[in-house]
């Protein structure tokens, strides 16, 4: 284990430290603090440099963790970097971890995750593993707790939840918006005692399981179905959990709005999100224009960054398409 200079200060640290090679981990640890306390990927690539996103910039790392504004200085991660983080990801059991590298990712303890590229191993057309893993992205996930506060009186009203959908570009903070909504709905907050949710958590981001167990805090009266896919998981939780609300991430499919309809029809209410920058680009992706067409969200919620990144740009009363807000939130 490598132990870090900030112990007490940056809780990522123990979890993704553990996983890295001593020469990479004293990388990552020698990380200026204020770059680490807002880190959100590393990214790390047999054969080329060692590179750190946070928001909105990326930075090369050099030999000490110095952050270097070319490449040529930087840190070139070789083969056996590659080999002693998937040992290490896979806890020495790369057996063990099959049904997570046919998804592409494994979960970490306390909900970080790890990406992985390689070749694609193919069984009846379908991907059944892959082998010769040669690139990691591991995100940093980040509870805020409180976040949904700026939303939260647009969504329940008259204690009543609206079916509402986030829109939003990539990495601004929609995910992070619907797991505290889960929280809150489930927990409940002054004026609502708060109700059963039912996450489909298809690719382990808002609750971030581990072995089965959120590592974030959804709320005490939440069911997850980990790394379940959308549509099996919506009508899983329809027969068998009776939720009040049902909250999943990234629609986009026909068989998406087959499940949501259902759910609908169940009495159900939803809260989901879809990339896109605002509602005229979503009404140029022929799935997200259908379900907009029939007006099945009372709300939608547009994500941007021009206050910074989760700004709540606006939030449509989604049968009028009405702005309810006077200006951006932050």
């Amino acid at each position: 284990m490598v132990y870090s200079r900030y112990p007490s200060g940056i809780a990522w640290k123990q979890v993704i430290l553990d996983v890295l090679p001593e020469n990479i981990g004293r990388i990552i640890d020698g990380i200026p603090q204020d770059v680490a306390e807002n880190l959100e990927e590393i990214r790390i690539r047999e054969g080329r440099p060692l590179i750190i996103h946070g928001r909105g910039k990326s930075y090369y790392l050099g030999p000490d963790g110095e952050l270097c504004p070319s490449p040529e200085k930087a840190y070139y991660v070789n083969h056996s970097d590659i080999q002693s983080i998937l040992q290490r990801v896979s806890n020495y059991s790369i057996y063990a971890v099959e049904e997570e590298l046919r998804n592409g990712y494994i979960t970490l303890k306390g909900g970080y995750r790890v990406g992985l590229a390689g070749k694609a191993v193919l069984e009846g057309g379908k991907i059944k593993t892959l082998k010769y893993i040669n690139s990691f992205n591991i995100r940093i996930c980040r509870e805020i707790i409180g976040v949904a506060d700026k939303v939260i009186r647009y969504i329940v009203s008259g204690g009543e939840v609206h079916h509402t959908l986030v829109l939003s570009p990539p990495q601004m903070g929609k995910t992070t918006l619907i797991r505290d909504i889960a929280r809150q709905l489930s927990d409940g907050f002054p004026g609502f005692r708060g109700v059963k949710v039912g996450i489909v958590d298809e690719r382990s981001e808002i609750a971030g399981c581990f072995q089965g167990v959120p590592q974030n805090n959804v709320g005490l009266q939440t069911d997850v179905l980990d790394a379940c896919p959308k549509v099996e998981g919506i009508m899983m939780l329809i027969r068998s959990m009776s939720p009040a609300v049902i909250i999943t991430d990234e629609i986009g499919k026909a068989e998406d709005v087959e499940a949501i309809e259902e759910a609908l029809n169940a009495g159900i209410k939803i809260i989901t999100t879809a990339h896109g920058s605002d509602i005229e680009e979503a009404r140029r992706r022929p799935i997200l224009s259908k379900i907009l067409d029939k007006k099945i969200f009372q709300r939608i919620i547009v994500l941007g960054n021009s206050l910074g990144v989760g700004t709540v740009e606006k939030i449509y009363d989604g049968h009028t398409l009405n702005n309810l807000l006077d200006r951006p939130v932050r």
